[in-house]
């Protein structure tokens, strides 16, 4: 059912239904379908009934009372003159009342199944409130980690992204859309926005079409081939024109080239904002502008409400674009069955909070926990010999802040802290002395540092829980640096003093540049906002109950000033390498100035990352072997295998995210260094070895080029099998034009 072909059956079996509706609808309540009303805190609920009755609504957004949607949807299917129900939005990102980790924290387990299943537990609490459509998935690509947005992506990479994306989709809307539990899912926001200047949310995005078509879009185009119900187009502009008013997307490439044929709606008043943006020169040119792109449904704003009735009489914008973009509307409402059972009956579904909901949620958390750092293999810690430990941070028991940015309707009191669950795991037998430390973690109150200290040295390890709040992440929330804030450093220094093992557990909504403690612990685990069940997760991977397998789903800078650096950038004519980069230090202070031999690097920061894109340590240790293809050529058309045996190597049985990589050497335009192909979660028992196989098929290898139309080039490739971007493990072959 998640393909487009199963879509367009849908269709076809709908087409006659819309098509009956649209003949008896007035003008009025054609554009009353492509209007979505905002429930506010304070709104006018006999206004919003009374513009239900006439037609005048086609979505509500932000209410979660299931009770009043209940009467709502009654008022539209019993007392309007067409009886056409409701979709009620709410922003459902990475869960509901019971909350998963931040996306960006999913996209670290590289683990589709796990992201289904969070997605889908998401759903039904979800539609328990009478919520029958989410703005989720986010799938734009994010390589700038001062965005705050990043917190709801999957990361820097279009593969990785489009991947978790269509896993995100499979888990809202399941095989069957109209079943008891699924909502619509929504792909946003088409596109680019994670591009914006500066990591500045809202800002412009500059991208030429050739990066616009083989990163920032390819997500999109997997959300479109997994049946994604709707497409939420995003607040900057693309070439200079806001992509809510963007033809070339969204008629052009998301209609045209590729076929879709659900819903699109503005973000939150975008329709109006074109004016602001200087497009426009009123809300009337704005409604003109965006219709005639594509835009079927305005979110808030009231653009199409006041003027598309007279652009239509006017001529301007003919009745027939009207009508598609309201039965595009329509047919969302059929799929999700709403004309059959708009009613919800919260005790049909799971209680918020279920046992399965708890295990994937904690699932999801324990397979998102990153292990950076491990020196000397401190971890994991020792459950039966240790007698004392140390508590300290200001995230140690922080119940909200766990849950991450964008949880409307979570609620912290479900939430598992690590102190808790620390203390549950380890009883009576160890002593756990706690102290916060700070209040915050953007707080520079330093009074209780002695006490840290004391408690550190009175302890035989450290748990240092570190990070940034999660109000410090998420729309409207980019830092210009993306260091610990607060005083977090110096008490990371001030704890070291103490000579006792320091373990650090970061809580964050982005990559944060963690160079100035990274010498300073003896092992970092990073957690991102894990949610609800986040503690119970870290305690396990703390204690050894589980071993960690997450893997970075984007680059740690080592300072601001690297930013953006992704893995897959370009070569340039003056590629770095070890052998060219000169640190800053080095520098004769009495040097001439010459260029003669300078390649793309910081003279601070050198050219790599802290940590690269796909890194993550585990308490196994694996080795990769004997890569083998079983051709050096394949046709256009074809495909090859790759094979590679993992070795664990360890007395522990452990996961590990096998990576596979390509570089195309010569293309008709410039193409990456090496680009994630394709990817496996493999489980492998002590001191015991399997065999991974991936299959390359030519279209993997294909790229938009000069003339912006997709093809495979032939010539010659390499192929890297290993634990993160920088494996090392190579093949070539070669693409043979088909005979």
């Amino acid at each position: 059912m998640n393909s487009i072909a199963a879509y367009d059956a849908k269709v076809s079996r709908f087409d006659s239904e819309i098509d009956a509706l649209l003949d008896r609808m007035t003008l009025a309540e054609k554009i009353g379908q492509m209007c979505q009303w905002n429930v506010g805190e304070h709104f006018d609920y006999d206004g919003l009934a009374n513009g239900i009755r006439s037609g005048y609504v086609g979505s509500l957004l932000n209410t979660v009372d299931v009770n009043m949607i209940n009467e709502l949807q009654r008022v539209a299917l019993e007392e309007s003159r067409l009886g056409i129900p409701l979709l009620i939005g709410r922003d459902v990102i990475h869960g509901f009342n019971t909350v998963a980790p931040i996306p960006l924290g999913q996209a670290a387990t590289w683990n589709p199944t796990v992201v289904t299943q969070a997605a889908s537990a998401a759903a039904a609490e979800a539609a328990r409130a009478g919520v029958n459509w989410t703005f989720s998935p986010m799938v734009d690509v994010a390589r700038d980690p001062r965005w705050g947005r990043i917190a709801e992506s999957f990361g820097e990479d279009p593969v990785l992204a489009g991947k978790l994306g269509a896993a995100m989709i499979a888990g809202y809307q399941g095989k069957d859309l109209s079943a008891n539990g699924k909502i619509a899912a929504c792909a946003k926001h088409f596109a680019g926005y994670g591009a914006v200047e500066s990591g500045r949310d809202y800002a412009t995005t500059n991208l030429p079409e050739n990066e616009l078509r083989n990163v920032y879009l390819r997500p999109f185009a997997d959300a479109v081939g997994a049946g994604v119900s709707a497409v939420m187009t995003s607040f900057s502009d693309i070439d200079g024109v806001p992509a809510t008013a963007n033809t070339f997307l969204l008629r052009d490439v998301l209609r045209g080239e590729w076929g879709f044929d659900g819903l699109v709606i503005s973000d939150w008043d975008s329709i109006r904002q074109l004016q602001i943006h200087g497009l426009t020169a009123n809300d009337k040119e704005s409604a003109f502008e965006a219709a005639t792109a594509g835009v079927d449904m305005e979110m808030f704003g009231d653009a199409y409400a006041k003027h598309l009735q007279e652009l239509i009489e006017e001529g301007r914008i003919d009745i027939r674009q009207v009508d598609t973009a309201v039965a595009n509307i329509l047919r969302a409402k059929f799929r999700l069955g709403l004309f059959n059972h708009a009613y919800v009956d919260p005790e049909s579904l799971p209680p918020i909070a279920d046992e399965r909901t708890l295990a994937v949620y904690k699932q999801a958390a324990a397979e998102s926990i990153v292990l950076l750092t491990n020196n000397d293999h401190v971890l994991p810690l020792g459950r039966d010999s240790m007698r004392s430990i140390a508590v300290i941070g200001p995230l140690a028991d922080a119940p909200y802040e766990q849950l991450g940015t964008w949880i409307f309707d979570g609620d912290a009191s479900l939430s598992v802290t690590p102190l808790a669950a620390i203390k549950s795991l380890l009883g009576e037998s160890v002593d756990i002395h706690y102290e916060p430390a700070l209040p915050t973690s953007r707080s520079h109150d330093r009074q209780a540092f002695d006490a840290a200290v004391n408690v550190a040295s009175s302890s035989e390890a450290v748990i240092l829980f570190l990070g940034e709040e999660s109000i410090l992440s998420g729309e409207a929330h980019s830092r210009a640096d993306i260091g610990l804030p607060g005083a977090q450093v110096e008490l990371v220094k001030r704890i070291r003093a103490a000579g006792k093992p320091v373990i650090a557990v970061i809580q964050a909504g982005r990559p944060l540049t963690l160079t100035d403690i990274v010498d300073e612990v003896d092992a970092i685990l990073f957690a991102w906002h894990p949610g609800t069940m986040g503690g119970p997760a870290i305690a396990d991977v703390l204690f050894g109950e589980l071993t960690p397998s997450g893997k970075l789903p984007v680059s740690f800078p080592k300072m601001v000033g690297q930013v953006p650096i992704y893995y897959s950038g370009k070569n340039t004519g003056k590629p770095p390498s070890p052998e060219t980069v000169v640190h800053i230090d080095d520098i004769d202070p009495h040097a001439s100035q010459l260029s003669t031999g300078m390649t793309a690097f910081h003279l601070d920061a050198g050219y790599l990352p802290l940590f690269p894109f796909g890194y993550g340590l585990s308490y196994a240790e694996f080795r990769y072997e004997n890569l083998r293809l079983s051709s050096p050529q394949i046709e256009v058309g074809g495909s090859l295998t790759v094979r590679v045996d993992l070795f664990n190597t360890s007395d522990r049985a452990g996961t590990e995210v096998v990576q596979l990589y390509v570089r195309d050497l010569v293309g008709s335009t410039t193409r990456p260094v090496r680009e994630l192909k394709d990817f496996q979660r493999v489980y492998v028992e002590p001191h015991s070895q399997v065999s991974v196989i991936f299959e390359i098929h030519s279209d993997m290898l294909g790229f938009f080029g000069r003339n912006q139309s997709f093809a495979t080039e032939p010539g010659e490739f390499h192929v890297w099998v290993g634990a993160d971007s920088n494996a090392t493990l190579m093949g070539t072959f070669e693409v043979m034009a088909a005979k």
